[in-house]
């Protein structure tokens, strides 16, 4: 795989300069995804529809869009010359991503119970997302990413870890929480209860961020941050489009609920 990369870049310097121009162009996404988000839902799940291609099984979308995720930074782990993987900062942070992944790819979607098709328009972009930001992260973190010899005992790393670890058990957490929403045989929506769902109605959403907030905090880069920011455009977005739902669909949705943040928003 090095000799793809040295294909693609004369020198690692150039590598490093499209790594960050990629984090930069996330930026300009995520703000694009802003404005169209403010018109139109993320297509899929409850707000799924045809326009966007033809269905998607829910378990096979969710499980080969976000493989890549996963498989792309094992290879660049494996296969290439990581020069920065023996450090201990770049270590955490990178079991820190494929923890996430491991469960996201490997665990979340054999335990989808008849979750509704995914368009395909919305599979392919995830698809690629996936491929574009699974590169962008650990090819950075395993071979570029410099970090002085006490960082893991710097408050942003402390502060970052334990916000990490805290987003990903309230995630964790809020899909066991939906998933059990619905006995066996049963159909429909219901109202989720516990957890993060008493004060927000995006908890599963307020996990993944703060997840990726934390992990921002922790890594320090342009690149996480970008990853971060992304993610809390869309998962703020579907979080909002969520709590109009549940109180339009529902007359007793507890109305001291907040959408996202709890007791504010």
């Amino acid at each position: 795989m090095d000799t793809l990369l040295s294909m693609l870049f004369s020198s690692e310097e150039e590598e490093l300069y499209m790594l960050d121009r990629m984090a930069y162009f996330m930026f300009l996404m995520a703000a694009c995804t802003f404005i169209t988000l403010l018109f139109e839902n993320v297509p899929y799940g409850r707000y799924a529809t045809s326009k966007y291609g033809f269905p998607v099984n829910a378990r096979f979308a969710w499980f080969v869009q976000e493989l890549p995720a996963l498989l792309l930074p094992m290879c660049l782990l494996l296969w290439t010359s990581s020069s920065k993987t023996s450090l201990l900062p770049n270590q955490l942070l990178i079991a820190m991503y494929f923890l996430h992944y491991v469960q996201r790819a490997c665990i979340y979607p054999f335990l989808i119970r008849g979750g509704k098709p995914t368009p395909f328009a919305s599979f392919a972009l995830a698809f690629v997302f996936c491929c574009y930001n699974g590169f962008m992260q650990i090819r950075y973190l395993s071979h570029y990413a410099e970090y002085p010899a006490y960082w893991v005992t710097h408050p942003c790393f402390l502060i970052g870890s334990v916000l990490w670890f805290v987003g990903w058990f309230i995630n964790v957490q809020s899909d066991h929480i939906l998933r059990n929403l619905r006995k066996p045989g049963e159909t429909g929506y219901k109202v989720p209860k516990g957890g993060m769902f008493e004060y927000v109605s995006g908890a599963n959403f307020l996990g993944e961020i703060t997840e990726w907030a934390g992990f921002t905090l922790a890594g320090h880069s342009v690149h996480s941050a970008a990853f971060a920011i992304f993610t809390a455009v869309v998962l703020a977005s579907r979080a909002v489009a969520h709590h109009k739902w549940y109180l339009a669909k529902f007359e007793d949705y507890p109305k001291s609920r907040k959408v996202l943040i709890p007791f504010l928003f």
